[in-house]
């Protein structure tokens, strides 16, 4: 249960409003924000975010009251969610407004939103620290959420006390997990140990991929071949495992590729959609991820990961275990700039040390791959 113990008694609680318009590892990271909040203000937030897939993420989630979501290009004003947005926007007054944006393009569509709904402007915190700055990506958020609205007194709302490391979490719900075990049962998987394997980002996913792939200017792309050598040597050190490339619609013919030229029986194909991921991370033994909403997601949720990285620093982008679970990542500056610069032995020793490590307090991966695969409360 989130404790709300730091507001001040005489201080009424407040229903903070979060606006961000970003991919699916942001959203995620926000998370860790959200329960900032809660705790700080003593109410869920609402949250406001573009792409169909974003109440999902905060779907059962304790620190979220409800989450709206607007297309990418569509005007806001002709979404179905605007009325209920502005209504709540305006009736939330004095909470706070806390917009996590920087982007150029979605800063001024948040802009116009907020002016159209005539918010009090003295209720609105913008994030004045770009990603890869100063603190890891988790913590430039919070340190948001500390700042406090002039239309407010930062006494009577004081911050949280120090405690563990703020991390995200994102939550399961019983539904998830029936349909995971459906889902599993019908292809003849329940049962068996998972090692998730996420090839893909969101420039595989795009409309664009095609010309991105030509360029070769995707920096998160790893060869086909190497991938096919690493998922053999996995399979060699476990042979019981299932392996499962998971991806969009858009990645498919991609992973589909890659699983053919393993000539592996146990390597196999999904499209998994968004809960059923989140289901899947928490019952999977580890995943092995370039640097990818999926591999923060897999953090939040308890499961080993190893992630590959381009040009993005991990020491900003390194996705945070609020369980001690253990996250490894390989690449990225100063070392290298590419994924296509990592060999297949640096991932596969990064995703072996995985089935070695242990976190004092949290479950190792020999107990997580004997848990049962489905049905778990």
């Amino acid at each position: 249960m989130i404790q709300v113990e730091h507001r001040l008694a005489h201080a009424p609680p407040l229903q903070p409003a979060v606006l961000y318009f970003a991919r699916l590892g942001d959203m995620v990271i926000l998370t860790a924000m959200l329960t900032f909040l809660h705790r700080r203000f003593g109410k869920p937030c609402h949250v406001i975010g573009a792409g169909s897939w974003v109440p999902g993420v905060f779907q059962s989630n304790p620190d979220v009251a409800q989450a709206w979501s607007f297309g990418r290009h569509l005007p806001f004003v002709l979404s179905r969610a605007w009325p209920e947005v502005r209504r709540a926007l305006r009736e939330s007054h004095p909470a706070p407004i806390y917009i996590c944006e920087h982007n150029h393009r979605q800063l001024p569509r948040i802009r116009r939103m907020l002016f159209l709904c005539g918010i009090d402007a003295r209720r609105c915190v913008f994030v004045s620290e770009d990603p890869q700055t100063l603190h890891h990506s988790v913590d430039r958020l919070v340190r948001l959420g500390e700042k406090t609205p002039d239309v407010l007194s930062a006494g009577d709302y004081p911050l949280p006390g120090s405690g563990p490391q703020w991390a995200p979490r994102l939550c399961v719900s019983a539904g998830d997990r029936a349909d995971l075990e459906k889902w599993l049962r019908e292809r003849g998987w329940a049962g068996r140990r998972i090692v998730l394997v996420q090839p893909g980002n969101h420039r595989s996913m795009s409309r664009r991929r095609g010309r991105w792939a030509r360029r070769k200017t995707d920096d998160k792309a790893w060869p086909t071949q190497r991938w096919v050598t690493l998922l053999q040597r996995v399979h060699g050190r476990l042979p019981d495992a299932l392996i499962l490339l998971r991806g969009t619609q858009e990645e498919l013919d991609m992973l589909h590729v890659i699983q053919a030229a393993t000539g592996l029986d146990c390597v196999v194909v999904a499209e998994t959609g968004l809960r059923r991921l989140f289901a899947l991370c928490e019952l999977a033994h580890s995943m092995i991820s370039v640097d990818a909403g999926p591999a923060h997601a897999a953090a939040a949720l308890g499961l080993p990961v190893t992630v590959m990285y381009g040009a993005g620093p991990q020491r900003f982008w390194l996705p945070r275990s609020g369980s001690g679970s253990p996250v490894i990542g390989v690449g990225g500056p100063p070392e290298s700039m590419r994924v296509d610069q990592l060999s297949v032995e640096a991932v596969f020793n990064a995703w072996c040390a995985l089935l070695e490590h242990r976190t004092e307090g949290s479950m190792d991966l020999q107990s997580r791959a004997d848990r049962p695969a489905v049905g778990r409360s």
